[in-house]
Formats: structure tokens, C-alpha cells, sequence
């Protein structure tokens, strides 16, 4: 699998139309079964705040939010263990990472209608070598990402479905954030809304 040239957003590399359609519908089929074991959640902020997205994993472990802190977990919520990588999924971070051994970690994040995400950093990963690859399907999004000392000044480039960015190397610690979805703007999702898959490694 290869994609090409990337754009360049702040440092963030972003491969335009990576996945064509048939392997987006594939890896949503994909998701479907990981959702079945590991429901999407309401995350809610250690400062009490609910998340306008929701969220569930697959892979080793699983990132979370409560009143006890962000951290990763090797259990969903429920107290069931979290389904596998899907393989599309996979063949993505095997195309782009550089890196040498699979993620521990692929956080799902649905984003419905006026959902958002706030600028922000990932850090709660042990292994900051290694990137953070995102894989956009359905509605288009805004993506901002900033710089690594603090979050402006920034840029912002709209992703497509099928989109793929890499967050790594100098930019690893970059801030970023989705300042809205356009909603309904895609056919992938019959009821519309975004799923935003990040694979990690996250080391114990």
C-alpha cells in the first residue's frame, strides 16, 4: 500500500484520498464489529466536563476519561477487554508509521452533529518516537493543528473522508483539534457524523 506525497499542515503529513471507497466502507464494516464488543461511551473530562464525541478502542489498550485522570486502560469501560486492530486499520500504519511494530492502541472517536474537538496535545503515550496515525471516514472535518510550545499560530486544512494524517517526528507533540464537522457531508455514514480512528504506541 502506498500513498504518495503528503501535504505538509504545521509538520502534520496528510495524504489526501488515501483509502478509496471501497476500503472505507470495508473498514467501517470492520469497525461495526469492534463497536459490537466495545460500545462507544460519553467520555467525561477529571475536571467533570462531558465530551461532545464518543469514544471506544481496540487494540492492547484503550485511552480514557473520568474523574480519575486521561490514561490508558487494557479494558473497555464494561469491564470487557478490548476487540483487535482492525486490518484495514492496520495496513494504513504499516503504509505511513516507519514504525517497526504494530500500535497498542486505536482510539475511535464518533463526532455527531456539533461535535468538536479542542486543541490539545497527545501525551499520554510513553513512546513519543513513534507517530500518531489518524484515518478520517464520513463527514468532512475541519482539522487545526498549531504548533509544539502552544497551540497558535495555527493552520487548518479540511479532511475528507478517507483521508490519512501522521502526526510524528518534530510535530509529534503539536496541538490539534477539529474545529467543527460539516455534517451530512458524506454518504459513508447512512446517518451521517465522522468516525476518526488514532493508532499509538504507547509502551507500559
Amino acid at each position: 500500500m502506498s500513498f504518495g506525497t503528503p501535504l505538509d499542515l504545521n509538520g502534520v503529513k496528510i495524504w489526501k484520498g488515501a483509502l478509496d471507497p471501497a476500503a472505507q466502507a470495508a473498514l467501517v464494516e470492520e469497525l461495526r464489529a469492534c463497536l459490537a464488543q466495545a460500545p462507544l461511551v460519553a467520555p467525561v473530562t477529571p475536571g467533570g466536563r462531558k465530551m461532545s464525541v464518543r469514544m471506544s478502542a481496540a487494540g492492547r489498550l484503550g485511552w480514557v476519561t473520568d474523574r480519575r485522570g486521561y490514561r490508558y486502560e487494557p479494558r473497555h469501560p464494561s469491564g470487557a477487554p478490548w476487540p483487535a486492530i482492525p486490518g484495514g486499520a492496520l495496513s494504513v500504519w504499516e503504509a505511513v508509521s516507519a514504525w517497526p511494530a504494530p500500535p497498542d492502541c486505536c482510539l475511535i472517536n464518533w463526532y455527531g452533529e456539533g461535535a468538536r474537538m479542542g486543541m490539545h496535545q497527545d501525551r499520554d503515550e510513553g513512546e513519543f518516537a513513534a507517530p500518531v496515525v489518524s484515518i478520517s471516514l464520513g463527514d468532512p472535518a475541519v482539522f487545526r493543528v498549531g504548533g509544539v510550545e502552544k497551540p497558535a499560530p495555527s493552520k487548518s486544512l479540511r479532511l475528507e473522508s478517507g483521508d490519512v494524517a501522521l502526526i510524528g517526528g518534530d510535530a509529534r507533540l503539536a496541538w490539534h483539534g477539529v474545529d467543527r464537522v460539516i455534517f451530512g457531508g458524506s454518504a459513508l455514514l447512512p446517518k451521517g457524523g465522522r468516525i476518526n480512528l488514532t493508532m499509538r504506541v504507547v509502551r507500559d
